[in-house]
Parts: C-alpha cells; sequence; structure tokens
C-alpha cells in the first residue's frame, strides 16, 4: 500500500511554501513576500494524524496566462493536482474571492477528487469570520488557518485525516521523496548487498575494497549527484534528460531553477538522487534576497552531494566564475566530472574537442582530474556518459587502497624522481598507508616534513592518480615525521622498570594517530560562498541545517579490539639483564732504561 499524497495549490502568494514548511517540520522551500518564488515541485514525507503521507509545493496557479515561466508552472502544478489523492486549495483571506479562485475553484471540481479550501492569514478570530465568504466557491470543507504563527493547523491537518478516511487502501508506487532516500542510502552492518556476510581476500593477501561506512553506522548505497553551473548552461534539462520526463521547469529565461530539488533516478537497476540547483551568480550580479537564498541552497547542495557534476557551456567561452565553482568543487573535497552541454549548436570540425579539452586544462586547472563528456541535454547526444562518468569519479572517491601497494608506489616514485634536498639532507620517504575516504587520504612518514615542496607533492599525487586509477576525485597527502610518530606515542606518566616490560600484542602504531590528525583538518575555515566573489563575502543568507551524507570517513581498523571483559591483551614479558662486564686490566708500560725485547 502506498503513501498519500496531499498537494497544495494556489494562486501566487498566499502562503503555500510557508504552510509547506509548517506540515514538514522544518524550512525546506523558499519562502519570501514576493510573489512567483516557488516554480518546481517539491516532495517531502511526513506525518499527520497518525499517518505517513507525501506533501508536495506547487508554484502559483495562474490560469490563462501566456507568459512562458508562468506557463510552465502552471503546468508543474496540474501534474501534483493530476498524482495527488487530496487537495489543499490555499487562499488568503485578505483578498477575498477573486476571478483567479474562481478558475482554480472550477478545475478543481472536475477533478472528483476530495479539496480543501484553507483559508491563509487569519490571524486573529475577525478575520476568521471573514474566511466564510469563501463558501461562494462550492466548496465543502473550509479551514481558517494562519500558516506563518501555527492558527489552525491542528484543524486543517484533522480535516486531511477525514478525507483521507474516506478514500480507502490506496494502490500503486509511492513517489519517493528526499527524507526517504536518505534512510534508504544506508545499509546495515553485517548485510552486504549482495548477500554474503564475510569478506574474501585477495591473491596477494590484502583486504579486498569494500564500501566505506556511513557517519550513522551502515555502507552508503545510494549516491547523490548535484548538477552546478553558471545560470542558464542547461541544468534542468540536462535532468529531464536523464529521467526522461519533464520534471524540473526548462526555459530559455536564465535563473528559471530557484531552489534545490531532488530528483530520484533509476538507472540500470540502481536508484541515485539527482540535485537540482539554481546557477551560482557573483554577489555582484545578485539583485535580489531570493537569488541569494537560491546561491545558498546550491552551496549547500555541493556540501551533501557525494559527486558534483559541473555543467558548461559549449556554445559560449569558459568564464571566471566557471572556475570559481570549480575550485569551490574542490576545496569540499567532493569528486567531480565535468559536462560540456550544447555541444550541438558548437561549429566543429576533428579537432574542436581536442582544442577545447586544452582549454579546460587550462582554465580550470582545480578539476583537472575530473573526467569530461560533451553532450547535448536538449537532443540526448551522449546524455547516458554522464551517469558512467559520475560513476566512476564515485568509485574513486569511495576506494580504499592496500598499504602494501601503497609501500610499493612509494618506493616507484622514489625511483621515478628524486625527491628534493633540504639543507643539504635529501627528503626520504619511508611508509604510507590510507586515513581516510571521501576523498583518498594518504599520511606519508617521512625523515623531514619540512622538506616536501609543492612541486613534489603534485609529482606524487599524480603518479599516484595515475598508478591507481584515480580520476574523478581530490586526493591528500599528509607527511609526518619519524620523531613526531614517537613523540605521540610516548607517555611520561608511569615509569617501567627495566627488568619487567609490558608489550601490547594488539598495537598498531598506525590506527588512532593518523585518523585523529586527519579528523581535525580540512577545509572548514574558508568561506563557501567564495564563488560568489574573492573579496566580498555574502553575508546572513539564512541557516539550512540539512545533513551531509557524505563527509570524510576514517576507516576502521577491526583487528583492534578489545577482550569482553575490556582490557586489552597485554603479555608481561621476564628481561634478564645481564652485569656489566669489568673492563680489562690495563698493562703497565716499562721504566725508562729498562732493556727492550727484540722482535723476532
Amino acid at each position: 500500500m502506498r503513501k498519500p499524497l496531499i498537494a497544495i495549490v494556489g494562486r501566487p502568494n498566499v502562503g503555500k511554501s510557508t504552510l509547506f514548511n509548517r506540515l514538514v517540520g522544518r524550512r525546506q522551500a523558499i519562502t519570501h513576500d514576493a510573489p512567483g518564488v516557488t516554480r518546481d515541485r517539491h516532495y517531502a514525507a511526513t506525518e499527520l494524524c497518525n499517518r505517513d503521507v507525501v506533501l508536495v509545493d506547487t508554484g502559483g496557479f495562474v490560469p490563462g496566462e501566456d507568459d512562458e515561466i508562468l506557463a510552465a508552472i502552471r503546468s508543474s502544478a496540474s501534474v501534483a493536482i493530476n498524482e495527488a489523492d487530496v487537495i489543499v486549495w490555499l487562499t488568503s483571506v485578505r483578498d477575498d474571492v477573486t476571478t483567479a479562485d474562481e478558475e482554480v475553484g472550477a478545475l478543481l471540481r472536475r477533478t472528483d477528487k476530495p479539496v480543501i479550501v484553507a483559508v491563509n492569514k487569519c490571524d486573529s478570530d475577525r478575520l476568521d469570520v471573514e474566511s466564510n465568504n469563501f463558501w461562494s466557491l462550492g466548496v465543502h470543507v473550509i479551514v481558517a488557518v494562519s500558516a506563518e504563527h501555527g492558527r489552525g493547523i491542528g484543524d486543517l491537518e484533522d480535516a486531511i485525516g477525514e478525507a483521507l478516511d474516506g478514500l480507502g487502501p490506496l494502490h500503486g508506487d509511492s513517489v519517493q521523496t528526499d527524507a526517504e532516500a536518505e534512510d534508504d542510502d544506508i545499509v546495515e552492518d553485517g548485510a552486504d548487498e549482495d548477500g554474503g556476510d564475510g569478506e574474501a581476500e585477495d591473491d596477494d593477501g590484502d583486504a579486498p575494497e569494500r564500501p566505506a561506512k556511513a557517519p550513522r553506522g551502515g555502507r552508503v548505497r545510494g549516491v547523490r549527484l548535484a548538477i552546478v553551473g553558471r545560470p542558464n548552461v542547461g541544468k534542468s534539462t540536462l535532468i529531464n534528460a536523464l529521467i526522461g520526463k519533464q520534471r524540473m521547469l526548462a526555459t530559455a529565461v536564465a535563473g528559471t531553477t530557484r531552489d534545490a530539488i531532488d530528483v530520484e533516478l533509476e538507472w540500470r537497476g540502481q536508484r541515485y538522487t539527482l540535485v537540482d540547483t539554481a546557477g551560482l551568480r557573483r554577489k555582484s550580479r545578485i539583485i535580489n534576497a531570493v537569488e541569494g537564498y537560491s546561491v545558498s541552497r546550491s552551496v549547500h547542495a555541493i556540501e551533501r552531494c557525494h559527486v558534483a557534476v559541473l555543467v558548461l557551456d559549449a556554445s559560449q567561452s569558459l568564464a571566471d566564475q566557471d572556475a570559481r565553482i570549480a575550485s569551490l568543487v574542490e576545496r569540499r573535497n567532493r569528486a567531480c566530472c565535468l559536462v560540456v552541454n550544447k555541444w550541438d549548436a558548437v561549429d566543429k570540425d576533428h579537432r574542436t574537442m581536442k582544442a577545447y579539452e586544452v582549454d579546460l586544462q587550462e582554465q580550470l586547472p582545480a578539476l583537472a582530474f575530473a573526467p569530461r563528456v560533451f553532450i547535448s541535454a536538449l537532443t540526448g547526444q551522449r546524455v547516458d556518459k554522464v551517469m558512467e562518468a559520475a560513476l566512476r569519479a564515485y568509485e574513486s572517491f569511495n576506494r580504499i587502497l592496500p598499504t602494501s601497494a601503497i609501500n610499493r608506489w612509494i618506493a616507484e616514485a622514489q625511483k621515478i624522481r628524486q625527491p628534493p634536498v633540504y639543507q643539504n639532507k635529501r627528503l626520504k620517504l619511508y611508509f604510507g598507508a590510507q586515513t581516510a575516504t571521501r576523498p583518498p587520504r594518504l599520511q606519508i612518514q617521512v625523515n623531514n616534513p619540512d622538506a616536501m615542496s609543492p612541486s613534489y607533492e603534485r609529482f606524487l599525487i599524480n603518479s599516484l592518480r595515475e598508478r591507481f586509477d584515480l580520476g574523478g576525485t581530490p586526493l591528500r597527502l599528509q607527511f609526518v615525521g619519524r620523531s613526531q610518530r614517537r613523540a605521540d606515542r610516548t607517555t611520561d606518566s608511569e615509569f617501567v622498570p627495566a627488568t619487567v616490560a609490558m608489550v601490547d600484542l594488539n598495537e598498531n602504531p598506525w590506527d588512532d594517530e593518523a585518523e585523529a590528525a586527519y579528523m581535525r583538518g580540512g577545509d572548514d575555515d574558508d568561506d563557501a560562498f567564495d564563488v560568489l566573489d574573492e573579496e566580498d563575502d555574502l553575508g546572513d543568507l539564512g541557516d539550512f541545517d540539512d545533513d551531509d551524507d557524505g563527509d570524510d570517513e576514517p576507516i576502521e581498523d577491526e583487528d583492534d579490539e578489545e577482550d569482553a571483559d575490556g582490557e586489552d591483551d597485554a603479555v608481561e614479558i621476564e628481561v634478564q639483564v645481564a652485569a656489566p662486564k669489568p673492563a680489562p686490566a690495563t698493562r703497565k708500560a716499562p721504566p725508562k732504561g729498562a732493556p727492550q725485547k727484540r722482535k723476532r
């Protein structure tokens, strides 16, 4: 049995998004006093009257308008009306009954579905009385509410519950929402996706690669792809082409998308989440607060995703804003792939693609590691290659490298190119191990960390990427000295006599110290809105407390466990210390004048 779908419809600027946020219990949709802020449909799962339901927020319904965006919004709202089981028709008591309300009412009566009229902005008892004027619309249920202050919300939920009780059991497939997708992305520990309950070793004896663990336990199965880029590069058109239907509003007008919308995609038997975002503008191009909120949501969508798909416009030359967005993705430690859209609009020959790749390499050095795809989202040319490139980047982003292979690579890299010399002493690389994934992080033990030069670090990163085929993901290296490692393990809290020593059989010098060092590091101090302007800050655009399930995750050492009594295994070893030997007797020199023995 599927979950019932409740659609919130009405004229522009009557408070549909405010009511949607009130019923969902969180600020999911952008709200503003200006009309026409909401354009795409928002889906969210919630609980009303002890019943799990799906709410959908729609754009303002304006019948008879010929404007391109208003016509697209009206078409999107019509889709929500056809999908809904119960319709909440929201009006405003301040405007009384308008001609647009009568046209919307005539449309809803033809649907033959339960319709509840919610008269919004009833902030006082006097306004509650004025809501009775809406009985002229020929409806059966009217509820006076104030979505902003929460008045009458309980009565509205009761009315929705009574309408659902009259529907009976619902059959069919439920509409997947953001909350459901987030919960289903986690696979419980001990249950592999292929049904196995153990992990085999490869031929070399190393542990096989496996998906990293999620912060809440279990392993992540779903992949989040954020479609980002400048305005009017074809992000919404690309999502519509991937899912095979007109889910997002896509027009030739720049800035059509206002909010970050999650869309579910089934591709080759697996489920993925595509996040459509608003175009990222520079601060000087932001003219109102709504665009500021849109940019803030887009930046946060990058932080929430696993792979950022940066869309570029092939019909225009690369701009500085493209480089800023690429730098933001790299600094946020996200995997990435480059999608060059509108390739059908370019006059090209056999050298055009190669020349464009050279421009990408020179102007977007932050994403030199990202795979590139040349597509046309409008015609569908090579659109299927986008998911292949994004998944290759995600595999590299989530890769776990065997320690033995890392150290073999370190030895070979030093043979190919000698480390630099610092203060008349050459840098030496001793040992390396991976400490985290998403992106892969390696800690390498050296004789002097200060001797590492930026050029040699870039050489190591490029060599590591080529050796293990880690395209599409940033790589992080940390260099520590031997003295630093010994200092971290040395404690002066207790003196151990020379005759008795405590030896920990489970000791692993490469477990917790490296993980803690990486978890303390990062680029958290960077301003998230440097992508807009390198000198100015965007300011306070609101607080969006969405969960970030794409953070770096340390690799746990499964062998480092404690006994059932909570104590580590330790063995007392008796060390026999031998007594020091006396110094050998020295020979006295003969006195002067004594006869010397001749040597034969």
